[in-house]
């Protein structure tokens, strides 16, 4: 009998996650047969079950994979802008327009809400977390008004991921995603600190 070593393990589990994340952005996830995923792929079903447990498990893992990629994504745009109100700005409107991408579209926004009820609560409360520091920070620079940062978080992240969802599920995403950057903006314009007038 061959032992198989943690780096074959690792390999073979990439290798069935890379694949699924191919045939499920083509054909989705429902029209995925696991036969043809696992024989693509050259390996058995029994490696399948072993890695993930079942192709829901898969989905799963393609969904975590994703979610970490858009994290890594959104988290560049806050750390390379000019300062932290154009960076929170510009990673908001980024999230919805990656509703648009294909394997984000079919695979985060359609199939995993259908299947699996959504995001994982790991991955959003990690993305409110993320977004609660960042408007700390801004409510300590007196630019957003000064109201508890986890729920404002909460709200904005909310209202992002609801209208993503909105903008995928649809023919007319482009337009549907022109009408939700024009809301967004109404809305981050709401938690600014107003100026004040000047004495006459």
């Amino acid at each position: 009998m061959v032992r198989r070593t943690r780096a074959d393990m690792e390999e073979t589990r990439a290798l069935l996650i890379a694949k699924a994340r191919e045939m499920f952005s083509e054909r989705g996830y429902a029209d995925t047969s696991m036969d043809e995923l696992t024989a693509q792929a050259s390996l058995t079903r029994g490696a399948l079950y072993h890695h993930f447990g079942d192709k829901k498990g898969l989905l799963s893992a393609v969904v975590e994979q994703l979610d970490a990629e858009m994290d890594e994504r959104l988290q560049a745009i806050t750390d390379t802008a000019a300062d932290a109100w154009d960076g929170f700005r510009q990673r908001c409107r980024a999230y919805l327009e990656m509703a648009l991408e294909p394997q984000i579209q079919r695979i985060v926004l359609r199939d995993a809400r259908a299947v699996l009820g959504g995001t994982s609560p790991d991955a959003q409360r990690h993305c409110v977390e993320s977004m609660q520091r960042t408007i700390q920070v801004l409510i300590q620079q007196g630019i957003v008004v000064d109201v508890n940062p986890q729920a404002l978080a909460l709200l904005i992240y909310g209202s992002l991921a609801e209208a993503a969802f909105w903008i995928a599920d649809s023919e007319e995403g482009d337009k549907r995603l022109a009408q939700s950057v024009v809301a967004l903006e109404l809305l981050l314009r709401g938690i600014l600190v107003k100026p004040k007038a000047d004495p006459q």
